[in-house]
């Protein structure tokens, strides 16, 4: 089973950049998919990047520019780097990974099986 570990969410004023990292644990599968996605109260869970086992990267377009998802294979850590952060950023951020099999990642949560337990990032005027 695949255990995914958020960190370095937190409070940054609007402008300000935010880097997420996800740490995973447990059978890795070939072929996958991660991403983020973010969350409000009350809301349905947004797509916000993905990135496959080639790298290749899809972005929604509200974040297009701003963010940046990347891994590192080796310590089997996902990032999301946050740039020119707005208020509108505010939001619960969650990893997650797909089992495989997706022919290109999708931005639809219901692809994805395992996900991290949320880091929060709130951004203020």
């Amino acid at each position: 089973r695949v255990r995914l570990v958020e960190s370095g969410g937190g409070s940054v004023q609007a402008g300000g950049s935010v880097r997420l990292s996800c740490v995973a644990s447990g059978y890795h599968y070939s072929g996958y998919c991660m991403a983020w996605f973010r969350q409000l109260p009350g809301q349905v869970l947004e797509g916000v990047a993905v990135i496959d086992n080639n790298n290749v990267t899809t972005y929604a377009d509200s974040v297009k520019d701003r963010f940046t998802i990347s891994q590192d294979s080796a310590k089997l850590t996902l990032y999301l780097q946050m740039n020119s952060l707005k208020l509108e950023d505010t939001a619960m951020y969650y990893c997650t990974q797909d089992l495989g099999g997706q022919l290109s990642c999708s931005m639809s949560a219901m692809e994805y099986s395992y996900w991290g337990q949320g880091t929060q990032v709130t951004v203020s005027s």
